[in-house]
């Protein structure tokens, strides 16, 4: 018999099926936690553990992975946390949440990283929700194995899919410690780092753009339908969360969840080329954050304020030049007579024009008007601009009391 993943798995699959065991009737929400030379998971399956449990049943599946030829330190850290995972799993059996591990070990090189990791947990997760017939409601949620999470974490995530039941797909709030046992300076980073990520994406509402959303793979949830349709996790060694999310989000029915958090680790590392690792390991050898300049957004708004004129205008008119530039480098024109050709209502025009000018467009065009025209600009006088141009305050000029008025606006506050 015919199931509903196997168009899916023919065309996207990686691996067969990893867990032997059947899921428990009911099943609704499944956690994935990719595990790559992590000592910290067990505190990551504790919060979970702590945190409130929704009535239906629900899983982890952590995907612990390395690739062929790895290390000794990485191979010997891998075996030090798949023999704890397995005690701690046995000490604490419950029936309505099952902690279910998947031994990766040997990947490819060619593909071994974070996102084959995260692809192979919810493509298992898919399977499984795909056996209790729950691929339309059962959602997917991505965690890390060194974050932790608010007490009220599965809980509000699981009650935030029953209130949007059309909703796709969620961000979910999230924030870095700001103290804890580490040096001061990698809090000091970490602060400058979540100051970037916020105010880009506070920029882009700024400027006007519908799609201006958090990607963080440790906070996000996919139903599992949505998963199946759009092809799945992709096999990115980085960057994995930013090109899945902006696959989805276009979609519409995009929510986000502020009433809990994730706290992702402020540790520094090396194990990919971008990122909140990367970002604070750079920091700790050169003490300053550098971001987008608030040039470029205005001119963003400038030209994102026309796109509704430019259903039946001939052409663009009075945009800086940032802006034609980086669209003649597109070839905007042709662009947007498919555009026209296609549509009928000024409706109908905006999500076809958006689905052109998308994220990783809009990405493409604030790193062009950096490189070739406004430069970067540190994080804090960038950051300032932007609150004041949107009538807001922060309590102080510090970077820590910037990020706390940041963190009011994600919230809605």
């Amino acid at each position: 018999m015919a199931r509903r993943t196997d168009a899916y798995f023919e065309r996207f699959g990686f691996s067969a099926r990893q867990i032997p065991e059947p899921p428990a009737a009911g099943l609704s929400l499944i956690v994935v936690i990719p595990c790559f030379n992590e000592p910290n998971l067990i505190g990551s399956l504790e919060s979970l553990r702590e945190s409130e449990r929704p009535e239906a049943t629900h899983e982890v599946i952590v995907v612990l992975n390395s690739a062929a030829g790895a290390e000794a330190s990485i191979i010997q850290q891998n075996e030090r946390t798949l023999r704890d995972a397995r005690v701690l799993i046995e000490k604490q059996r419950e029936p309505k949440l099952t902690v279910r591990l998947i031994d990766t070990r040997g990947l490819p090189p060619r593909h071994a990283g974070v996102g084959l990791a995260r692809k192979i947990g919810m493509d298992e997760a898919l399977r499984r929700f795909d056996d209790v017939g729950m691929i339309d409601t059962g959602v997917i949620l991505c965690f890390d194995a060194d974050c932790s999470c608010a007490p009220n974490y599965l809980r509000a995530v699981d009650e935030h899919f029953r209130a949007h039941p059309v909703s796709p797909v969620c961000s979910i709030y999230f924030e870095h410690p700001l103290e804890g046992e580490l040096e001061r300076e990698v809090y000091e980073a970490i602060a400058a780092y979540e100051l970037h990520l916020r105010y880009y994406v506070q920029a882009l509402r700024y400027a006007g753009f519908p799609h201006a959303y958090h990607t963080i793979g440790s906070s996000m949830a996919v139903r599992a339908r949505a998963y199946m349709e759009q092809g799945g996790m992709n096999r990115r060694q980085a960057g994995e969360d930013f090109y899945f999310l902006h696959k989805l989000i276009p979609l519409g029915g995009f929510t986000e969840l502020n009433s809990t958090a994730v706290y992702p680790s402020p540790r520094p590392s090396n194990r990919v080329p971008f990122g909140t690792g990367r970002a604070v390991s750079e920091w700790l050898q050169q003490p300053r954050m550098k971001t987008y300049p608030f040039n470029a957004f205005d001119d963003l708004r400038v030209f994102l304020q026309s796109v509704p004129s430019l259903m039946t205008r001939p052409e663009l008119q009075a945009a800086p030049e940032s802006i034609c530039t980086f669209l003649a480098e597109q070839d905007f024109d042709a662009a947007l007579v498919e555009i026209r050709s296609h549509t009928s209502t000024p409706a109908a025009f905006a999500k076809r024009f958006f689905r052109w000018f998308d994220g990783f467009r809009t990405m493409k065009f604030v790193h062009n008007a950096r490189d070739k025209f406004y430069g970067e600009e540190e994080v804090e006088v960038a950051g300032a601009k932007l609150l004041d141009r949107l009538g807001r305050s922060a309590a102080g000029d510090s970077r820590c009391e910037l990020l706390l008025a940041y963190r009011k606006l994600d919230r809605g506050l």
